[in-house]
């Protein structure tokens, strides 16, 4: 049984924690990778990003496997919760040995994190480690396989995409070849997620699902959109992040290359995408339970093909999930307050 969701993936477990209300509108998102790790890789195509340990992840280098990926609001303050997580993992002795005794390892936690300060209200209401911690161990206490909550939860507790409200999406497929796919993101683009034109996600209109809405509907909405803009000025800095992951047993080099093409499903569902003030990191995750064919160089299209299909459809169930969010901050519509269901 699948939930359409990363953690279709056998082995991994994602948990949310989530502070907002007080001048608090943020979070920090934790993927928990079997015991032993994954084999992991990122790829950074945002002009200002925020990243952590993402070095580590280059094929030349040593580190071969990782045990978690951090997702968090917080700008570059939100990174602490990397130590969090960092010091629980110490705790069950999960990480990279570096000495005789089992217990002398060391936690390679990558980290990749999204701008929402002041979102809130409070400009020092940010993640810090003990939020890494809760978010990793509602990882761990998770069933496998387990439902992912989206919306504003998590590190998308103080996503915006434009201006409206973004969050945390999450899809997965089964290929025909057996292999599964799926993708988690924190959707909080400085680009649009929808066609100002039309009202139609970019996503759904990539994905042949479109739905448009009335044309009152959608004069109501433009005008609410419009007021949100001036409103919350100055632009945004802003990311989408993501996790792709997979069960093939990919090398270092072949996960960073689905993490490369993992960016088109960003730029399907965003527009415009990977700019100065975005920092869109795509981290990926291969668990190697199921046997890639090396004898064939072309395997490998169809999970990269794979990859950035559910990206863009993790993204516009982000914006759909989302939720609408008012606070001292500023205050943000949401896609299904202002269209509906469709």
């Amino acid at each position: 049984m699948t939930v359409d969701a990363l953690t279709d993936v056998a082995g991994l477990r994602v948990g949310h924690a989530t502070r907002s209300g007080g001048g608090w509108l943020t979070g920090t998102t934790v993927v928990l990778a079997p015991e032993g790790g994954a084999v992991a890789a990122v790829d950074v195509r945002g002009g200002g990003p925020g990243t952590k340990e993402t070095d580590a992840l280059d094929p030349r280098n040593l580190v071969q496997k990782t045990e978690a990926i951090v997702l968090t609001g917080g700008s570059a303050y939100g990174l602490d919760s990397a130590s969090g997580v960092m010091a629980w993992l110490e705790e069950q002795g999960r990480g990279v040995r570096v000495g005789a005794d089992p217990k002398h390892v060391v936690p390679v936690v990558p980290a990749a994190c999204v701008f929402d300060l002041g979102r809130g209200g409070d400009f020092r209401a940010r993640p810090d480690a003990a939020l890494g911690r809760a978010a990793v161990e509602a990882a761990a206490a998770s069933e496998p396989g387990a439902p992912v909550e989206q919306g504003c939860v998590g590190a998308g507790t103080g996503a915006v995409v434009g201006v409206m409200k973004g969050g945390v999406g999450t899809a997965s497929t089964v290929l025909k070849s057996g292999f599964t796919v799926a993708a988690l993101v924190v959707a909080n683009a400085a680009g649009s997620a929808v066609d100002l034109e039309t009202g139609v996600l970019y996503g759904e209109l990539a994905g042949g699902r479109v739905r448009y809405p009335e044309e009152k509907v959608h004069a109501a909405a433009r005008r609410r959109l419009e007021e949100s803009a001036e409103r919350n000025a100055p632009p945004p800095l802003n990311t989408t992040l993501a996790v792709v992951a997979t069960d093939a047993d990919l090398t270092q080099a072949q996960a960073q290359k689905l993490a490369g093409t993992s960016h088109d499903g960003i730029a399907r569902a965003v527009r415009p995408v990977h700019l100065l003030n975005d920092g869109d990191t795509v981290f990926t995750l291969a668990t190697g339970r199921r046997h890639l064919d090396r004898a064939d160089p072309l395997a490998l299209n169809e999970l990269l093909a794979a990859g950035a299909d559910m990206v863009t459809l993790a993204i516009t169930r982000a914006v759909r999930a989302a939720t609408p969010v008012s606070t001292p901050g500023g205050a943000w519509p949401s896609y299904e307050e202002l269209y509906g269901t469709g």
